[in-house]
């Protein structure tokens, strides 16, 4: 028999054992809840036993809402506006069409040019800071990085959106979108996002950083989304991207590539009970953290307990994600880098991280090296089993620790999670998720 009749019984068998793990698993599940039953997706809540956010308490983000207080929005404005009408009572916001986080007060895209001051241009910014002006060993000063500065805080108090407690933000319509804004989870608690397309949330002013590395580099903030120490998060079939401005169409100044991303998604200081399922992360450099910084333990041990289930990461090029402190758990997600993408690596296990990898698939053009899918930053051990590889079961850990000198990693997170309401066979996943995975889905989990 030929291996690729072998590949495609194995297929074949996976898929049978899903629908047999779903027919077993159902009657186990907790009863839909009430709100589920009468008004779909926009009341629906987390199910029970799904992940870490079903930890502690349930999370219902808006379930509860009034009429009152269920908002249909079309632009910033209005979006910020049914925000700060409902507060942190229960409350369902719809988006419908596309906003854009850089825009005038009826909801117009606006340029970079229009958040600029004090002087502030590109063009003066570059004949300032080259490093054949500036030199390599200091950070940019004076009145024109005062400048950039000055203009990049405009520009985040037009995109930095702040999302409150008792929320469901779910897009509605044909293709909802979310363009160039940044949504804030900070201090909140009971959230839940489903059903909307994250795109390009870029950064009008990045820093040049002549000491950063070798050569410099431009550094940029804001992301689609941060979870920031907040807890009951439940984030669910939604599209991550940079859209229409990918880091491959970027200029280069001073040798190195004009970054304006930061994240897609991340998830950091003392944010707690998370679940991420069926969303798509794509064509992405700096994809998610978990866990921000090596120094925040304080804060962080004891959290960061996030799920990461049937989520499609594709050519996104690390981070996906990086852990530091938490207990993650990463199972049933399919990874894919296709031919001439940029890949550095998927899992980051970082300071006392406790990362657990299971059933997951891998889809890795020929020329990605399958030992650097683990990248060691501190001394952690993990678990990761039963991953599978261009459809061969692969030992992760013993790969990594062959093919990488210097970077030993051990076996054993020191958890074992329950919280999984389904798991399937990793060689269904692929197939599983290119049906259901990512915005415009949700209906048909």
């Amino acid at each position: 028999m030929s291996s690729r009749m072998r590949h495609s019984r194995a297929i074949t068998a996976a898929l049978g054992c899903t629908s047999l793990a779903i027919a077993m698993s159902a009657p186990a599940q907790a009863a839909p809840h009430p709100r589920q039953q009468v008004a779909g997706a926009e009341r629906a809540v987390l199910p029970a036993g799904d992940g870490w956010a079903a930890a502690e308490g349930s999370t219902t983000g808006g379930a509860d809402a009034t009429p009152g207080r269920v908002y249909t929005v079309t632009n910033r404005a209005e979006l910020i506006a049914a925000f700060a009408d409902a507060g942190d009572t229960p409350k369902i916001v719809r988006i419908s069409g596309t906003i854009h986080g850089n825009s005038d007060a009826t909801g117009t895209p606006i340029g970079c040019e229009q958040y600029q001051t004090d002087g502030y241009t590109l063009e003066k910014y570059l004949a300032a800071y080259d490093p054949e002006v500036w030199g390599r060993d200091a950070l940019p000063s004076g009145p024109l990085e005062d400048a950039r500065a000055a203009s990049a805080k405009l520009q985040a108090a037009a995109v930095n959106i702040k999302v409150p407690s008792n929320t469901t933000l779910v897009g509605v319509g044909k293709n909802p979108k979310i363009i160039g804004a940044g949504l804030q989870l900070t201090d909140v608690s009971n959230v839940i996002i489903r059903n909307i397309s994250f795109e390009d949330t870029y950064d009008c002013f990045p820093q040049w950083d002549p000491t950063d590395g070798e050569k410099g580099a431009w550094n940029s903030e804001y992301d689609n989304l941060v979870v920031y120490g907040s807890r009951h998060v439940w984030v669910d079939h939604n599209t991550f991207s940079d859209g229409g401005r990918p880091d491959a169409d970027q200029p280069h100044y001073f040798g190195q590539v004009y970054q304006q991303h930061d994240g897609l998604f991340d998830i950091v200081r003392g944010a707690d009970l998370v679940t991420v399922s069926w969303n798509v992360l794509k064509d992405h450099d700096k994809t998610m953290l978990i866990g921000n910084s090596d120094g925040a333990g304080a804060t962080d041990r004891g959290k960061l307990r996030v799920t990461l289930h049937h989520n499609l990461f594709k050519d996104v090029k690390e981070r996906a994600p990086r852990v530091r402190f938490g207990q993650v758990d990463s199972y049933n997600n399919h990874f894919v880098a296709t031919p001439d993408s940029a890949y550095g690596y998927t899992y980051g296990i970082g300071a006392e991280s406790q990362l657990v990898a299971e059933h997951n698939a891998f889809t890795l053009a020929r020329e990605v090296d399958r030992a650097t899918i683990l990248k060691k930053w501190s001394e952690s051990s993990l678990t990761a089993r039963n991953n599978y590889v261009n459809g061969r079961k692969t030992d992760l850990i013993a790969v990594h620790n062959a093919g990488v000198p210097g970077e030993h990693l051990t076996e054993g997170a020191g958890w074992t999670p329950h919280l999984r309401p389904t798991v399937h066979h990793p060689l269904a996943v692929p197939v599983l998720l290119a049906l259901k995975a990512g915005a415009g889905k949700a209906a048909s989990r």
